[in-house]
């Protein structure tokens, strides 16, 4: 190949290479050599002229792979492997030695190489140009696959990742990207996510990557308004570029073309024309003719022999019997098969024909019985199971058919899946079908004088063959009478067949080049086929060659897979001798590996007798049948060539020989000549069928009678397919004949010789370049191909995610392949690819050997692989997912504009129309005289009034799980019990007036009186929960915490609880020796205080409000009295509570809402209060809704962990609780207390379901608090509903609230989260600048009430943070009013319902904690967005949680599944997550359900489970680093 211009170059010997060649066969038939030396000698010889391709793709691949050797990745990590981290460090890459032959694998590996490869030592020079002008955009190249993080602040964590951002290997002048950011540490920077980020070649003008990664600010507004100006459309409201950014146009990158990419420069190519087609007068018209002709003249010559598994003869089919035995079938199926006294079968109906592939006897009897009856026979699999791989789809294609009748043998019909009835079982998705067995004592013979009156010329369908599409759908081909007879005329011609030749053929005989040599053009010229099953193939792959050597065969149909096995297997057969063949075609050859078996077969075989022009590749299509086939030299056949193309040029469609990287190269053979009297022309792929030019990969299209003529009932498709008119560039139809597609990409080369690279079903486009999936398993079996890969069984598709192609590898992994060997198989596979194709594989799975579904011979079902993998149903053992190199068109991260200050964003807003978002409930002094709010101000003085006035009104009635009232309190009751515990604390405790005393009891009224109890003699209440007898471990450290933290000096509790907190259990998890004074005030003796204390002032502190916020900070706020009062007034009013009221309350009484409402509003109020304990609810579900009815309660507060269990636990008993007479139609509101956004969906269906009890569909609504104002909104009982908003998902991530319509695409559902409450006022903050904003955008939301907290008690954590929280004042504006901030980020909106004072209702919506949300490429996400995603991924994801760790998003899933389908989980949540949010998932951790806390609030701790993960103590099913 010296001129390395031409792509092409024939491969012929030169003379004194045959000469040398000729000396050897001599020295080894005279004994002078061994048979080894032979072998060894002749292959140093032939080395430089058939290049042992398996070696060199080895040697191509693990040169790649060489670059890589430094490269760690982090192993996924499984349960069971004990190695789970450490394995980490011991990652070795493959050595280096390439395959030798029996090595090799099913699906030949090489074929990525330049022709003349001599030696290792070529390999190095070219090596290092790869490394060092490496391309940083090679996906899987040590930069980009490090999920992120910088290298400076490596995170010190000692898990799995850590190693990964240590070991990468970092060019000196970049620093990576930050995944989740985008933003870079360095001035220059490349970018490796992206093979040419907008236009920029690879490799080039690093510093003009910096700008392209943030397009400037006003370019995109300015030239929206423009654009708006330009259609003279006046916007209502003109965004303003001085005061946002309109970021609503997320776009996703589109990746824009390199200019250096290659582009075709040839002219525009010419329609090839075939020879003529000679009509041969001397032979039959018609093939029907052929087969009475031979049938009645040549009665005892052979026609087929068909084989059984130990390779003997089990029957030999003589023409004289076929014609019998087809008449007979005929006959029957005619004249024997009635329904209702009518013809089953008219002429042209469609019949299935299900046989075995062992049994081609019984199969060529039912095709040509259906052709003398005028019946079109549908050749279909046999279904082995009722679900098979595909089946469903060859039913519909039954259905289509209108087949009614299914022919079959005896033995076959036994086989099949039957019903109980004993009748066949009906297939899913099948239709009704009639069972005829064929076998000869089924049959009627016709009577001497019968003779069908078959048309076999016309264009008539003959046969319809099944044809099954990437997507998986199966169509018919419809094959006309006309084209048959043509078929074989054509390949007749093209092979120069002879009567009374041998044909072994080892292809399926049912369809393709099987059917048409095996079946059709054989008996048009009385030839002999021996039939070779694929069962005894499996046995002896070497048994079609034992067959043409004792047949003499002159011709053998085989697939390139058939070669290669038989090369694994000929070792010490001597005698065999294949000289009798004068053509081996190779059916697939089309595919890129069939060169290298062809290649390896002949230098094998050619000492025994294999000429070199023997060997004949063809190419074929369903649709087009027969494209082309090489012919030997006597046939008039130019000599064969091999075309050596640049891979990247293949990817562009252009065809190159690639003088510089010699790694990626593909070396294709020549398929040969076009076939007699057809036309050929290669179109463009995409859109119109303009011609290609010489130099450009298209489809090949073939004009010719004997192509197929339609999908059959498919109209739509068949025109597009079978009557394509290629166009010159000027639009000028080629012809006046429609062409039809073939589905084959290639080229035309010299000699006219066709060329075929690849197949259109599986092109993946990725990017704007374009992969074939078959090149890509080629380079995955030359990784080691035989010690890991079972069988070679590999198969790779695309999937879409994200608006691109994804390329996916689904591989089987040897049953003895250890975690290591399988890791660093996909490890290296990635690097091969990568280097070699230059593109990344999104997901690389292994599964078990045996499992993924099979084709009908042996191979992969790739469609239902696909399929499988979707919908989470292909069971991987292990799988590697690399999304963040794979993935380039993500839209740019969010670049924050700085200098937009508060002042700029009121007028910006005021200009725009939109109004500052602030609201307040309704206005307290005017509500009620300011005597009574001066005698209700402490509540140790309400309690006393109380009890003086109305002492037997009672207050509190307390449920157990059975429903009966364990313990009431009215007024004096809980006076006297108040005043006890007092004494009890002055006397036994020597308490002093302002201690804090912790109060740790069960929910009841115990605690109620110990709360008043101190108040009485002026100690300062702490509630706490009590800890778990059965979790002590967990629960006391918080216990300890809360009272050593609010510095309390003694514990009131029950005897019991006092006990616990002294056991021995106790001391194992905290010091027991440190406790403060323990009470018990279960028998403290009845004592009356002298003096009940009176706080000085209503500023002084009331209690103390503890609770961990779900970020996992401990904080304590103070309540002063004032505040106190306020809160229970605020809610008295908004609730209308008074002494006559019941209300029901399912909460815990600890802190928060559900504390003042236990413990203060009824004594404030008045009201009576069923108290329901939520632990109660786990014996007993239903207890607080009959509870609810029970006591016809108008007003009932409950949290989202309660109304869980009620959905979840009494769906399926609303009728029995009916029966119970619960009824819910006393419930004027229902109202959930929580401090997070409120919660739809289940408040939807809470509310559904006990519709049927009476609940109104109004009543349930949300309430909202945090801590430093525990009751900002409460629905009330009287107002408007609360409404319910779209917002826009993705404008919300950059902080704007954009309304949507419900449904569309991104919409968000919000819902109010209840209304204002008196006295409170509520400002829309910018959480940095602390300016007000308008309501188009999220901000913090800020409040001012008399019953803010006063202030942190302590907080435990991060202090400094909280310094302002209580005290803010915004920096523009209303400078004066003091807020506080609630740390949670919402938005106001003014509804168009009016409240009670008839003003327009402004209606709060609470959006997320501001702690919690995750900063990821310059936005802002929720992760409760993010977590809804990913739980309706998949059926089996039962809780999920996500947080972010050094910059990687971290997502958990509960698995509510079996273990061993743990891992299809991980593609389908980093699918999700990357499709609606645009974020690439770093690490998937699969947990066991009830792994992710839950606090009694029913939120998720999402910072225990972080840190539960970063300490390795979540005991995961299985961890997957995505890379």
């Amino acid at each position: 190949m010296a001129d390395r211009g031409c792509p092409l170059e024939a491969a012929p010997l030169p003379a004194e290479v045959l000469e040398s060649l000729a000396e050897l066969e001599l020295e080894l038939s005279e004994g002078d050599i061994t048979q080894k030396g032979y072998e060894k000698k002749r292959a140093k010889l032939l080395a430089r002229y058939i290049p042992l391709i398996q070696d060199v793709h080895t040697e191509a691949v693990q040169a790649a792979l060489a670059k890589y050797k430094e490269r760690k990745m982090p192993m996924p990590s499984k349960r069971r492997s004990v190695l789970v981290h450490s394995s980490v460090e011991t990652y070795t890459p493959p050595d280096t030695s390439s395959a030798s032959e029996d090595e090799g694998s099913l699906r030949r590996p090489g074929r990525l190489t330049s022709a003349l490869l001599q030696s290792h030592s070529s390999i190095e020079p070219w090596l290092d140009r790869v490394i060092q002008g490496s391309s940083t955009s090679s996906s899987a190249s040590s930069t980009s696959s490090h999920p992120g993080g910088r290298p400076a602040a490596a995170p010190s964590t000692t898990t799995a990742l850590a190693g990964l951002t240590a070991h990468a290997h970092i060019d000196l002048h970049s620093a990576p990207p930050d995944v989740t950011t985008g933003l870079a540490e360095h001035s220059h920077y490349e970018r490796p996510q992206v093979a040419s980020v907008r236009g920029i070649p690879r490799g080039h003008g690093r510093n003009v990557l910096e700008t392209a990664d943030g397009v400037p600010v006003n370019s995109r507004v300015s030239s929206k308004i423009q654009q708006l100006l330009n259609t003279l459309k006046r916007p209502k409201r003109p965004p303003l570029k001085e005061f946002f950014v309109d970021d609503f146009e997320e776009l996703l990158e589109v990746q824009q073309p390199d200019p250096n990419q290659p582009k075709p420069e040839g002219d525009q190519m010419a329609v090839l024309k075939g020879e003529p087609l000679s009509v041969g007068t001397s032979g039959p018209p018609s093939l029907l003719a052929a087969l009475q002709l031979w049938g009645t003249t040549q009665s005892k010559a052979p026609c087929l022999t068909a084989l059984d598994t130990a390779g003997k003869a089990t029957c030999t089919l003589t023409y004289g019997k076929l014609w019998s035995r087809s008449l007979k079938l005929a006959y029957t199926l005619l004249n024997k098969l009635t329904s209702k006294n009518e013809p089953l079968l008219k002429p042209g109906d469609r019949v299935a024909l299900v046989f075995p592939n062992s049994d081609p006897v019984m199969f060529m009897v039912a095709f040509y019985g259906c052709l003398l009856a005028e019946l079109v026979p549908v050749p279909i699999e046999v279904p082995l199971t009722r679900k098979d791989a595909g089946s469903q789809q060859v039913g519909f294609l039954l259905g289509s058919c209108g087949v009614t009748l299914a022919l079959t043998t005896d033995a076959c019909q036994k086989g099949l899946p039957k019903a109980p009835t004993g009748e066949v079982a009906t297939f899913k998705g099948w239709p009704p079908l009639a069972w005829l067995v064929i076998d000869g004592k089924h049959l009627t013979k016709p009577p001497k004088d019968w003779y069908p009156l078959a048309q076999d010329t016309g264009s008539g369908t003959a046969y319809i063959e099944y044809k099954t599409s990437k997507e998986g759908s199966t169509v018919g081909v419809t094959v006309s009478h006309s084209s048959l007879l043509a078929q074989c005329r054509a390949l007749t011609q093209a092979c120069g067949y002879m009567e009374a030749e041998t044909l072994t053929n080892v292809l399926d005989f049912k369809r393709d080049a099987g059917l048409w040599h095996g079946v059709l053009t054989s008996v048009m010229n009385r030839m002999h086929v021996v039939s070779i099953p694929y069962a005894l193939m499996k046995v002896n792959p070497l048994s079609w060659i034992q067959k043409v050597c004792s047949y003499k065969a002159r011709a053998a149909l085989v697939k390139s897979r058939d070669m290669h096995w038989s090369l694994l297997a000929q070792r010490g057969q001597r005698d065999v001798c294949l000289s009798s063949l004068r053509m081996l075609i190779v059916a697939d050859g089309a595919n890129p590996w069939s060169i290298s078996s062809c290649d390896a077969f002949l230098n094998v075989f050619q000492s025994r007798g294999l000429r070199p022009e023997v060997i004949c590749p063809c190419a074929s299509s369903p649709e087009a049948l027969t494209v082309a086939i090489r012919r030997p030299p006597d046939l008039g056949g130019p000599p064969p060539r091999k075309a050596v193309l640049s891979m990247n040029g293949l990817s562009y469609g252009v065809i190159r020989v690639d003088t510089e990287e010699k790694l990626s190269v593909l070396t294709v053979q020549d398929v040969g000549q076009v076939m007699p009297g057809a036309s050929v022309c290669v179109v463009k792929v995409d859109g119109a069928p303009y011609l290609c030019k010489t130099d450009e990969i298209g489809e090949i299209c073939v004009n010719s009678i004997a192509t197929g003529t339609a999908y059959y009932g498919l109209l739509g498709i068949t025109k597009n397919v079978f009557e394509t008119v290629p166009v010159t560039a000027d639009g000028v139809p080629v012809s006046d004949r429609p062409f039809t597609r073939t589905g084959l990409l290639g080229f035309i080369g010299p000699d006219n010789l066709v060329f075929v690279v690849g197949k259109l079903d599986g092109l993946m486009v990725v990017g704007v370049r374009r992969h074939n999936a078959d090149d890509i398993v080629a380079t995955a079996l030359a990784v080691e191909p035989m010690k890991f890969v079972y069988r070679g069984r590999i198969a790779v598709f695309s999937v879409t995610v994200l608006h691109d192609d994804r390329i996916v590898l689904v591989a089987e992994q040897r049953p003895d392949a250890s975690e290591e060997d399988s890791f660093q198989w996909m490890s290296c596979v990635l690097q091969a690819i990568d280097s070699i194709h230059q593109v990344g594989v999104y997901c690389l799975a292994l599964v078990p050997a045996n499992t993924l579904p099979k084709a009908p011979l042996g191979g992969i079902h790739i469609s239902e692989t696909k399929q499988r993998f979707l919908e989470g149903m292909l069971h991987p053992c292990n799988v590697l997912m690399c999304p963040h190199t794979c993935v380039t068109n993500l839209p740019k991260p969010r670049q924050k504009q700085p200098e937009v200050g508060p002042a700029s964003m009121i007028v910006g807003n005021l200009v725009a129309g939109k109004r500052i978002a602030q609201a307040s409930g309704r206005e307290l002094a005017h509500l009620e005289d300011s005597d009574q709010a001066r005698k209700f101000l402490f509540l140790a003085d309400v309690l006393q009034w109380r009890a003086h006035t109305t002492p037997d009104h009672p207050l509190f009635l307390l449920l157990n799980a059975k429903g009966t009232v364990t313990s009431t309190a009215t007024c004096i009751q809980l006076h006297k019990r108040a005043e006890r515990v007092a004494a009890a604390l002055m006397e036994k405790g020597r308490l002093d007036a302002g201690d804090h005393v912790a109060l740790v009891y069960p929910p009841g009224v115990d605690l109620i009186a110990a709360f008043y109890g101190c108040l009485y003699c002026g100690c300062v209440p702490v509630t706490v929960r009590p800890p778990h007898p059965q979790n002590l471990g967990t629960t006391l450290p918080t216990v300890k915490m809360i009272v050593e933290v609010s510095k309390s000096a003694c514990v009131l509790s029950t005897q019991a609880i006092t006990r616990l907190l002294r056991s021995k259990e106790a001391a194992a998890a905290v010091d027991v020796r440190t406790w403060p004074t323990i009470l018990d005030t279960d028998d403290i003796p009845k004592k009356k205080v002298a003096s009940i204390f009176r706080p000085p002032s209503p500023d002084v502190l009331a209690y103390l409000d503890f609770s961990v916020s779900t970020t996992g900070i401990l904080a304590g706020v103070k309540m002063s009295h004032a505040a106190t009062s306020a809160l229970c007034r605020s809610i008295k009013l908004q609730c209308e509570l008074y002494p006559s009221r019941q209300i029901a309350i399912c909460l815990d009484p600890y802190c928060g809402l559900g504390f003042a409402l236990w413990c203060l509003c009824s004594v404030y109020s008045g009201h009576q209060s069923v108290l329901v304990p939520p632990l109660e609810l786990e014996s007993n579900v239903s207890l607080w809704l009959s509870a609810v009815s029970q006591y016809k309660a108008r007003v009932t507060f409950c949290s989202y962990s309660v109304m869980e269990m009620c959905t979840k636990g009494l769906g399926a008993q609303t009728g029995a609780l009916r029966m119970k007479g619960v009824n819910l139609s006393c419930v004027r509101t229902c109202m959930v207390v929580a401090e997070e956004r409120p919660r739809i969906s289940l408040t939807q269906s809470f509310s559904k379901l006990f519709k049927d009890l009476g609940l109104p569909a109004r009543a349930v609504s949300t309430t909202f608090g945090c801590r430093v104002n525990v009751a900002i909104c409460l629905q009330g009982t009287t107002g408007p509903d609360p409404t319910t908003v779209y917002v826009d998902m993705r404008a919300l991530r950059h902080d704007r609230v954009r309304l949507v319509e419900r449904g569309s695409p991104h919409s968000l559902p919000l819902m109010e989260s209840g209304k204002i409450l008196p006295g409170v006022k509520v400002i829309i903050a910018h959480t940095e600048t602390k300016g007000p904003l308008g309501d188009s955008h999220l901000g913090e939301i800020w409040v001012s009430s008399p019953h803010n907290a006063t202030g942190y008690y302590t907080v435990y954590g991060e202090e400094t943070l909280h310094a302002d929280h209580f005290s803010a004042r915004l920096s523009f504006g209303d400078t004066q009013t003091i807020w506080a901030r609630t740390g949670y980020l919402g938005f106001l909106r003014r509804t168009e319902l009016t409240d009670a004072s008839g003003e327009r209702h402004d209606a709060l919506y609470v959006v997320g904690s501001l702690d919690e949300t995750l900063e990821l490429r310059g936005m802002r996400y929720h992760p409760i967005d993010i977590e809804t995603s990913v739980i309706r991924a998949h059926r089996s994801i039962a809780e999920c949680a996500v947080f972010t760790w050094t910059n990687l998003l971290v997502v958990v899933v509960e698995l509510d599944g079996l273990e061993q389908d743990a891992l299809d989980l991980v593609a389908l949540v980093t699918n999700v997550v990357l499709e609606e949010h645009y974020l690439v998932v770093g690490v998937v951790v699969i947990v066991d359900p009830g792994v992710i806390p839950i606090n009694s609030r029913g939120e998720k701790q999402r910072m225990h489970l972080r840190d539960g993960f970063l300490a390795d103590q979540l005991d995961p099913i299985y961890v997957a680093y995505n890379m």
